[in-house]
């Protein structure tokens, strides 16, 4: 019997993209039907469109950049949870009490925000990844604070997921970035591995 995956990604054309970025855009250099050899894609893109992971750079000059990371934060057992709201400091502490095998990378669905307690309780407990179905992790209007508690820690940030058709429970992860030379963060395609 075969385990069941569940594609976790954004398609990249129609993604969504945080308030101000650039939508990715496609252009089409060749095309067998207009008589090319092959068809060929181009895209223009910022890093944070869509489902992408955040490095430390991110928010810290000094941080490691995506390609520093070790791909070890982006692959392994996995915990999803549901949540609406705020994420406090006590649903962070449930939340990793729940997870089991699963809690260094943590991944929350539904429509909330990781509040600056919460990312600490994250950041305390040593979690590898937090990953979350909004563009951002914490506050839309003011992320810095969130990002610089997890990202200094080394916590990489799994954003832009899509976790509507997945069950709470542990997971095998696969969401390794693309290997961008000194940037911030990177497109994935994230998915999961029911166990």
């Amino acid at each position: 019997m075969k385990n069941k995956i569940y594609d976790i990604s954004q398609e990249v054309f129609t993604c969504t993209v945080f308030p101000g970025d650039a939508p990715p855009r496609k252009k089409v250099p060749q095309s067998i039907k207009n008589g090319d050899i092959c068809n060929l894609t181009e895209l223009e893109m910022c890093a944070h469109n869509g489902t992408h992971v955040d490095a430390p750079y991110h928010f810290l000059d000094s941080g490691k950049t995506i390609d520093m990371m070790p791909l070890d934060a982006f692959v392994g057992d996995c915990y999803v949870t549901h949540h609406s709201g705020d994420v406090t400091a006590d649903d962070a502490k449930t939340i990793l009490s729940q997870a089991g095998r699963g809690r260094e990378r943590i991944l929350i669905g539904g429509k909330c925000t990781v509040t600056a307690d919460a990312a600490r309780v994250f950041a305390d407990a040593k979690i590898r990844l937090v990953g979350n179905e909004s563009q951002t992790v914490g506050p839309e209007n003011a992320p810095k604070e969130v990002h610089l508690i997890l990202l200094g820690a080394e916590v990489v940030l799994l954003e832009g997921i899509r976790l509507g058709d997945v069950p709470d429970g542990v997971y095998h992860l696969s969401a390794a970035p693309l290997n961008l030379g000194g940037a911030d963060g990177a497109p994935c395609r994230a998915y999961l591995i029911e166990m």
